[in-house]
């Protein structure tokens, strides 16, 4: 049975208790002062719990994990100081991902299941264009085209401007700007490699929850060192994942441990320029996702990064060194002190901007689900390579992995774009077929002509006799028809 370890050590060990990991956590500090070994840590201590991880790797040395670490002397003096006496150097089961397939497992959604909303925050969409992307996603479902990656999303545009007439009375307004402005951000999505994003297959989220065959929980690692160059691309995806896992899985309570920890590394660029409603149903799935066996934990600089309503639902905390140097610093730094359950021997203000590098404030829950009371504690080093991986080790693990080949190679079964074009083309064989009939028809007249010149000759004379406003509307509305110039429905 793999049993978890402390994940400091100051007066007493500190654990990071699993039947309380479902209720998310923070990992704060400055740049420089260990935030990264500590998430390191914590989740390698998952691992050993059989508790899967995912989390993003935005400077690329996360990857180290897969590895065993190398004799350290920094190392070996802070496992000595900390007299952690079954400590040993071991890699760690891993699984690369990346959205651009370069340096992981190609991962993908579809333009359908990430939905309106946040597709509105990737493009960057106002209230009007963000109306409009609702209407285009409403159409398609109500006539059963599926969006699956963004051609089909083009071509649905497309076809929802050139009946905006037609939809007017059922959908509302579609003005055509706002189908130009959402088609600019296509482009604009393009230009980031987005579009490898959208497709078929698209990730299941059993392959996230998996251990290998020692019962230790695979770390899935999100190779997002270009991702991050895309901040909106790299948040939009982290929540859709974690919207996903909140609606596709079922409440199970209170768990012995996780089903999965989620890590939100960079959490300053998730929030940042959020709209209300998406906000809002961020705090509901945050607040709702224990339920369902997830533990959330967010990596930031500070705490001010962290809307309130969510920062005070993150029970277990690591708070790294802060700098005082501005009034926001400064803002932070007491927040920070303010958040922590009181230790009368510690003025935690003062220790915010004094901690060393792998020291840390500690408070995670204790067994009644209460914040314990806050120390300063060293930091337990992690086991496996601190370093990245080399491009070819990286492969190797690729390559190894259970499902490689299962998202390696895309789908592109048959939905809206494929559908309208098929539409679009039999309309196009039936107008020739009719252009063809109708010439057939005038040609068998002229045949007829010579037969019935006097007739013609009659008919012209009585127009000219009568001249009467009636056949002035008649000749009105043959021209207008053939030059467009008729009342347009």
């Amino acid at each position: 049975m793999n049993q978890s370890r402390a994940i400091a050590v100051g007066a007493e060990e500190y654990f990071l208790l699993p039947q309380m990991a479902n209720r998310h956590g923070l990992i704060a500090g400055a740049t420089g002062t260990g935030k990264t070994v500590t998430l390191r840590s914590i989740t390698e201590n998952f691992s050993r719990l059989g508790v899967p991880v995912f989390v993003a790797d935005v400077k690329g040395d996360l990857s180290g994990t897969a590895f065993p670490g190398l004799e350290n002397e920094k190392i070996s003096q802070r496992v000595q100081k900390l007299n952690i006496p079954d400590f040993s150097y071991k890699p760690y089961p891993v699984a690369f991902w990346d959205i651009y397939g370069q340096n992981g497992h190609p991962v993908r959604t579809t333009i359908s299941e990430l939905g309106p909303l946040l597709l509105s925050r990737l493009l960057n969409l106002n209230d009007t264009q963000s109306g409009v992307l609702n209407l285009i996603f409403k159409i398609a479902d109500d006539q059963g085209l599926l969006l699956l990656d963004l051609k089909d999303l083009r071509a649905m545009l497309q076809y929802a401007g050139d009946k905006a007439a037609e939809f007017k009375t059922s959908y509302g307004n579609i003005s055509a700007a706002s189908i130009g402005a959402i088609q600019r951000g296509l482009i604009e999505l393009e230009t980031q490699g987005a579009d490898l994003l959208f497709g078929e297959p698209a990730l299941n989220l059993d392959d996230l929850m998996q251990t290998d065959n020692r019962g230790l929980g695979i770390i899935n690692i999100l190779s997002s060192e270009k991702l991050i160059n895309s901040p909106k691309l790299y948040t939009t995806f982290l929540l859709w994942l974690m919207s996903e896992l909140f609606e596709q899985l079922p409440e199970v309570g209170d768990l012995p441990k996780p089903k999965l920890a989620f890590f939100f590394d960079e959490a300053h660029l998730l929030f940042s320029e959020m709209p209300s409603a998406l906000q809002d149903k961020i705090e509901q799935v945050v607040r709702l996702i224990r339920s369902k066996g997830i533990g959330i934990y967010f990596v930031s600089q500070s705490p001010l990064d962290i809307p309130d309503i969510i920062l005070g639902q993150l029970g277990n905390r690591v708070q790294h060194a802060l700098r005082a140097f501005t009034p926001r610093d400064q803002k932070a730094v007491k927040a920070a002190a303010e958040t922590f359950r009181v230790n009368p021997k510690l003025n935690v203000e003062t220790e915010i901007t004094e901690l060393g590098v792998g020291e840390a404030l500690v408070s995670f829950l204790d067994e009644s689900g209460k914040p314990r009371i806050v120390d300063k504690a060293l930091i337990s080093p992690p086991e496996s390579r601190l370093g990245p991986l080399t491009p070819a080790e990286r492969q190797s693990i690729i390559q190894k992995s259970i499902i490689f080949g299962a998202y390696e190679k895309t789908i592109d079964r048959e939905s809206a774009y494929e559908i309208l074009k098929q539409r679009s083309e039999n309309s196009a064989r039936q107008a020739e077929q009719q252009q063809v009939e109708n010439a057939g028809r005038r040609s068998a007249g002229m045949n007829q002509t010579s037969g019935g010149e006097v007739f013609e000759a009659l008919a012209k004379s009585a127009a000219r006799a009568v001249g009467s406003s009636l056949g002035r509307q008649l000749i009105r509305g043959v021209l207008g028809s053939l030059l467009g110039g008729g009342r347009r429905r």
